[in-house]
């Protein structure tokens, strides 16, 4: 019967051949400690399957205002059940998304994987770092304590820097001359609606792009005839 059904199913949406696709696809032959390194990606996946799905938890106790954020995410680590834990891995888990992240270009770069037919993979992957930075910098201020507070104040005026745009971005960033509930409010905004749309969007172009070009063969030296 189950069989069955799933022919059914195959048959009318082919599903069998997506598996085929991401699934029971020809990798490269890599041996030793260079085989781990093709790990990097599906290791990044996972850790951002993890922020989604706890970053989801901690949304529905987090208050995004000034009066009561702080108070919130203590509730979230002494009241909430699994919230300490919960918290903790997703505290942690941004970390090793920006680690995984870039030892995973690294690889690339390093392995030369970036080159013809590639350069799009490689553009998306360098706007899905972009964004995991992101991802980083409107998180930390959501605690809203005194360093998360410093720390953004510092980060907005690092891109005032920035020549022409500078003053912009960082009114755009604060919501205004000072920060305050707009800047909580535009951070959190940006934080679980906007980057993650953004993410969602080039993290499926560079899934297409890695399926469709397929996984680049680890350098080789060449033999002298």
């Amino acid at each position: 019967m189950t069989r069955v059904a799933w022919a059914w199913v195959c048959e009318r949406t082919g599903a069998d051949r997506v598996w085929e696709a991401l699934f029971a696809r020809r990798i490269p032959e890599a041996r030793g400690p260079v085989a781990w390194l093709y790990a990097l990606g599906s290791a990044t996946l996972f850790v951002f399957a993890a922020q989604a799905v706890t970053g989801t938890l901690l949304a529905m106790n987090y208050v995004p205002s000034p009066d009561h954020a702080h108070d919130s995410v203590r509730f979230i680590g002494t009241d909430v059940h699994f919230g300490r834990f919960i918290r903790g891995l997703h505290h942690w888990g941004s970390s090793f998304m920006v680690v995984l992240t870039g030892l995973h270009m690294l690889r690339v770069y390093f392995m030369a994987a970036y080159k013809y037919p590639r350069e799009s993979t490689w553009l998306v992957g360098i706007a899905l770092l972009l964004l995991v930075l992101g991802f980083s910098f409107t998180g930390y201020l959501l605690p809203w304590d005194q360093k998360a507070y410093w720390a953004t104040m510092v980060g907005a005026s690092i891109a005032g820097q920035t020549p022409v745009v500078g003053e912009t971005v960082a009114k755009v960033l604060i919501g205004g001359t000072e920060m305050g509930a707009a800047t909580l409010t535009r951070f959190y905004a940006l934080h679980v609606l906007v980057l993650p749309a953004l993410t969602g969007g080039a993290l499926l172009a560079h899934l297409y792009l890695v399926v469709w070009h397929g996984i680049s063969e680890p350098p080789r030296r060449l033999e002298e005839p």
